[in-house]
């Protein structure tokens, strides 16, 4: 519904309210207030949305979208538009396309975490708990490339770029690695010479092709027997 009222012997401006902001420009004939809806109403006595719920709207339509037509493609303007809302409202709350490529590229990679996590949590014995690691980073992994290749892509640019969520998600796989090593050591199963720093790092690199996505696309032809192989050499050398 509009709210029209004539303003006489001065500049005229029309308002349009959106449903997340609004646009002024100026007009001269009338001021026009346009109420789109309930969220509209809201804004306009103060009480919007609350800032995350709109970060999470954003990030919600911009991975769709993303998984539709790809990253590298894709520009902040053409978000705006998918979405509905200005450029400059989603600026607003991402002050980039990258920024808001990090959130949805840490979604990613935070589930590649929880399967490794559910896999590791899976097992009683560190040597068990080696092995179902890398099984669950392989196959998460190649889950992520094969069901949500743009999303991939995504995740291929952060790595390239160095991320800082790309950081974050080595750093906490450094730490179950840690953990993992920590147990093994203190059941005698695994050797405590090696700093235990040093080994995880050692593992981790093991893993690389596998957990860094652009190394992944070269590494499929391997991928089957990947787990296996690759856990029984590390599990060798860690014998004490």
């Amino acid at each position: 519904m509009g709210i029209f009222r004539e303003v006489d012997g001065l500049d005229k401006w029309i308002v349009t309210i959106l449903q997340y902001g609004h646009w002024l420009c100026k007009f001269t004939t009338r001021v026009k207030l346009l109420d789109m809806n309930k969220a509209t109403t809201a804004a306009s006595t103060g009480r919007g949305p609350v800032d995350h719920d709109v970060r999470d709207q954003i990030v919600t339509a911009a991975t769709d979208h993303f998984r539709l037509y790809g990253y590298e493609k894709t520009t902040v303007s053409d978000l705006a538009k998918a979405i509905g809302f200005s450029k400059a409202y989603i600026y607003k709350f991402f002050e980039s396309k990258q920024a808001i490529g990090e959130v949805i590229c840490a979604n990613c990679l935070q589930q590649i975490e929880a399967d490794v996590m559910a896999a590791v949590d899976g097992a009683d014995r560190a040597p068990e708990k080696l092995r179902r690691m890398f099984k669950a980073v392989v196959e998460s992994s190649l889950r992520l490339f094969f069901e949500n290749r743009k999303l991939h892509d995504i995740a291929a640019s952060a790595a390239s770029e160095h991320w800082e969520a790309v950081r974050v998600f080595e750093g906490r796989i450094q730490a179950i690695l840690q953990d993992i090593l920590r147990q093994g050591r203190e059941s005698e199963e695994f050797e405590r010479k090696t700093p235990l720093d040093e080994t995880a790092m050692a593992i981790q690199l093991v893993l690389r092709p596998y957990l860094n996505p652009v190394l992944l696309q070269h590494s499929l032809d391997y991928a089957a027997g990947a787990p296996t192989q690759l856990s029984s050499l590390v599990l060798r050398s860690l014998s004490p």
